[in-house]
């Protein structure tokens, strides 16, 4: 990943308050982007923005919720006017969801996990790919989840949503590969996180076993590593590569 560079280029992050989201905001940054970070929390953004100028780099924050298209539109007509273009995009806003079975979630469960971690990313591309496309092409990273490639105990809307974000790439990927934009997925396991911490939280005193003993390499991953999976498939290193749903799990989906 030292080698990537992306000097020049507009980065779209959603979710980039924290965790996965944080990391691959900072690692853009780093590598010349110019990045946004989106959001609900204001706060949380700001703080980001911050660590990214104390390294010497370029960023702003836009607070969305992307369950909302209004919002989405709006952030997007916001950075193709502040910043004429938008040349990458990394889609990881979510919410937890997990810790009960299937009949114990709710109806308003099931409509906040799923509207969040795949509404979210569907109205995210559908404003996103337009403005790429207007500059010639571009590269969409949807953070999904092993969630979206394998079943996940006790986590049946947050599973259903995943699996979603993963089908919502391939098709994208087929349906504007010939406009000159690229649509690929990460699939993280557990990762060090706020939201894990909540996961755990939902999941109990059994929550560290049921994650450790799934996963080969032996330990949960750093946000870090993602960001360094997300970077890849957004660079230019990855330029024949759509599609695809690359699990960063440390063996979990090998199994």
């Amino acid at each position: 990943m030292s080698q990537l560079s992306f000097e020049d280029r507009v980065v779209l992050i959603t979710g980039g308050g924290t965790g996965i989201g944080r990391e691959v905001a900072l690692a853009f940054a780093r590598r010349g982007a110019r990045v946004v970070v989106s959001g609900r929390r204001d706060a949380e953004l700001k703080e980001t923005v911050g660590l990214i100028a104390q390294e010497g780099g370029l960023a702003d924050a836009c607070v969305c919720d992307v369950t909302d298209e209004e919002q989405v539109a709006a952030l997007l007509d916001t950075v193709v006017s502040r910043y004429g273009r938008l040349d990458a995009a990394c889609n990881n806003a979510g919410v937890p969801g997990s810790g009960r079975k299937l009949h114990e979630f709710t109806v308003e469960d099931w409509r906040r996990i799923v509207d969040t971690n795949l509404q979210g990313v569907w109205l995210s591309m559908r404003h996103e790919i337009p403005a790429m496309i207007e500059r010639g092409g571009g590269a969409v990273v949807n953070v999904s989840s092993i969630a979206g490639l394998v079943g996940y105990l006790d986590a049946a809307p947050y599973t259903a949503a995943k699996h979603g974000v993963v089908g919502l790439t391939k098709n994208a990927a087929i349906d504007y590969g010939h406009a000159g934009v690229r649509v690929n997925a990460v699939c993280p396991g557990p990762v060090l996180t706020p939201m894990l911490e909540q996961a755990r939280a939902d999941r109990g005193p059994s929550a560290d076993a049921f994650y450790l003993r799934n996963i080969p390499l032996g330990r949960l991953c750093r946000p870090e590593e993602v960001a360094a999976a997300v970077l890849w498939l957004a660079s230019d290193d990855a330029s024949y590569i759509t599609g695809q749903a690359l699990a960063v799990d440390g063996g979990w989906t090998a199994q």
